[in-house]
Order: C-alpha cells, then structure tokens, then sequence
C-alpha cells in the first residue's frame, strides 16, 4: 500500500488487514500518522520511501519480501497536489514532480508487484489495484491540470498492464475516486473543497474514504477473479 498513512490509504491499509492481508504501509514524510496507521493492526510495517526514485522502491519492495513474505497484492495509492493554478502559472519542476510520484511511481511499484506475482517467474499470481481520480475524465481546468492528466495515464497504464500480464496470473485495475473528504485537497490550497463542489454531484455529497478502501478491497479479492482492466468510478454518479 503506497502513500498508506493517511485518507484512503490509511482506510485501505485498515480494511485489507480486517480481510486477513498482511499489510505493507509506505509513506514519504509523515512517520507518525504511518505509525499509527501499523499500530491500530495487526502484521502490518511502516516503510519510508519516495516512490518517485526508483532506489527507494527497490528498497520498499525488499522489505516487503523480507519482512511480509510472498507478495499477493499490490495498491498505488500514493499520490501529491500543488496549488491550483492555471498551466500558463505552472514551472517544469512542478511538472516534473507530478509526474514522478503520480505516474512514474506507480508504474515502478507495478514493475516490481510484477516481478515478484507473475507465473512464468515463479510467482503465484496476484492483484494490482491503481487510485486513479475522477480528475482524468474532468481535468481539473483553472485548479490543476497536470494532476489530471497524471491521472489520465494512470487510466491508460492500467488498461495495458491489464493485458500484459493477464496471461501471467495478474489482474490490473483501477478505482477512481470523485470529491472524497481527505486532507489532499489541502495541499491544493482549498481544505473545503469538497463541500463547495459536493452539490455537481447527484448523490449531493462528498465521498468516505472508507467507501473507496471497500471498493479497492473487493478488486482485490477473488469476488473479483474475472475483472481486469476495469476502472470502476466511486463519485456518487458524477
């Protein structure tokens, strides 16, 4: 589980540990709320570890092997925000972080579940769960752009994993989040952002990050054995 310590990854992380997982929680700064994510359950590790440099995955991936055994499932989760501006306001480093957690990232975490699931490498198989966001099919115009188009790749990455190693015993999804009351949004400089924009949606309400950590769980599990490829959209019908 990157990007576990807080939202829908600390709900996921708790889930999957209810469900009997082993659980795995990375983090890039805050050790405190990682640490009190692994607390709360049982068989779990915190791990720090910048997703967007491919020595720390490395690094992330080993612990696992050597701490948590054999690796079944995998959930890229880990993800950043920058203020909302518009793309003319935007420098190349800000791009270049978005991309290298967001995206890069993700596809380095898979790289590695990859290496360590697929049948023809000896692994047993397994289930790789990407967060992408309802951003990739809104695009965030004058808020953030480059984080929905990170996003957009994240859509496509998954559809390509998905039939890559189908073959391999893996099966590839995504979720993808509408407005979900997590502290992200604060790092977009608007903490309320959901409630102003909770009334675009037909259900007239922000999301639970718990609601989101069930649908990841049962992409996960064997209810889902014949699902790859899918991205299921948990935004209330936005």
């Amino acid at each position: 589980m990157t990007g576990g310590s807080r939202g829908i990854g600390a709900a996921t992380a708790r889930l999957a540990a209810q469900r009997g997982y082993a659980v795995c929680v990375s983090y890039l700064q805050d050790r405190a709320a990682a640490e009190e994510v692994v607390g709360t359950i049982p068989n779990a590790i915190a791990v720090q570890a910048d997703i967007g440099v491919e020595e720390e995955v490395l690094r992330l991936f080993e612990r696992v092997d050597r701490e948590l055994g054999r690796l079944t499932g995998l959930v890229n989760n880990a993800a950043t925000l920058e203020p909302q501006m518009r793309l003319e306001h935007m420098d190349a480093a800000r791009l270049h972080r978005m991309f290298a957690t967001n995206a890069i990232g993700t596809m380095l975490c898979s790289r590695e579940a990859v290496r360590r699931m697929s049948t023809t490498r000896g692994g047993a198989g397994g289930a790789i769960v990407n967060v992408s966001s309802g951003a990739a099919r809104w695009g965030s115009p004058n808020e953030y752009v480059d984080y929905a188009a990170t996003k957009g790749a994240i859509d496509t990455f998954t559809v390509g994993l998905a039939s890559e190693v189908a073959a391999d015993g893996i099966r590839v999804n995504a979720v993808r989040p509408g407005f979900i009351y997590t502290g992200l949004h604060a790092k977009g400089g608007e903490p309320g952002r959901v409630d102003r924009v909770k009334t675009t949606v037909p259900m007239q309400r922000g999301g639970q990050p718990e609601e989101v950590a069930a649908a990841i769980l049962w992409l996960l599990s064997d209810e889902a054995s014949f699902v790859t490829g899918a991205i299921l959209d948990v935004s209330g019908g936005r």
